[in-house]
């Protein structure tokens, strides 16, 4: 079949990209509601399922208004990129923290931690992870890319994801344009080097994961009671993030800016 999705008019590509994100918004509101009643089911390994679901109603969506099941849900990719994602996630945020601690900025400390508790914050953020990614990289990102380019798509794409931020506690203009440039621009290059979700869904993950639940620091301006280290920050919030987080960071920025370089000059490859 040919691929008729360049040739839509403006008008419908339009519709298709407001009605998208809307649904791809109301699915991820309702992935939340699913996942709090899995939990409180008591039943620990079905917080998995909300993730499992959410993922399949996106293929199944693009079936049916784009006439072809999606290329960036490969299955044999799922567990190497996935993994990749994670590792890499988990090493931006261990050298974010880890820099913030040798400017004086930063001091760790072990904590007692429940592991029912990680469990359940572990799959929570594989639901953000998920639906974020989903929403920002598979509906927005894409949908921009293929019409517009590249460039475009990486900018709009980051300034959405890092504005719908703003009215998370302990935000501000600059937290917002921080994760934009992080994180959106960053998860945008990483869906465009790897063609697939799995690559931004494990940094995704690992990041807010290895953020909260081992240095014991807000995401996002949200905090989790359980963690492996406390961490406590002293220091100009520009270093430090303040309240918000280590999100709020200009070293975040730097680092972000620098990842997303490396993997933009490789998908130019």
């Amino acid at each position: 079949m040919i691929d008729t999705r360049h040739e839509r008019p403006l008008w419908k590509w339009i519709l298709m990209f407001v009605g998208s994100t809307f649904l791809a918004m109301f699915g991820y509101g309702l992935l939340q509601g699913i996942f709090l009643l899995t939990d409180e089911a008591g039943l620990p390994f079905l917080l998995i399922i909300p993730s499992i679901i959410y993922l399949g109603l996106y293929a199944l969506f693009v079936r049916w208004f784009e006439k072809r099941w999606p290329t960036d849900l490969p299955l044999r990719r799922l567990i190497p990129h996935t993994l990749l994602g994670l590792l890499v996630g988990f090493a931006f945020m261990v050298m974010t923290v880890s820099t913030i601690t040798a400017m004086g900025c930063a001091d760790e400390y072990w904590n007692n931690f429940s592991w029912p508790e990680q469990f359940w914050a572990l799959m929570l953020f594989l639901m953000v992870a998920v639906g974020e990614e989903v929403m920002s990289r598979g509906v927005i990102f894409r949908l921009i890319d293929e019409r517009w380019g590249t460039w475009v798509a990486l900018i709009v794409s980051a300034l959405i994801f890092g504005f719908g931020h703003i009215s998370n506690d302990n935000s501000s203009w600059w937290a917002s344009l921080a994760i934009a440039i992080e994180a959106g621009l960053l998860l945008g290059a990483a869906y465009k080097w790897s063609g697939n979700l799995w690559v931004p869904i494990g940094i995704h993950w690992a990041w807010n994961y290895t953020q909260s639940n081992i240095f014991g620091l807000a995401v996002s301006g949200n905090e989790m009671e359980s963690h492996a280290l406390t961490t406590i920050v002293d220091g100009p919030d520009i270093i430090t993030g303040g309240a918000f987080g280590p999100e709020a960071s200009i070293i975040t920025v730097i680092l972000g800016i620098v990842v997303t370089l490396v993997l933009l000059s490789n998908c130019r490859r």
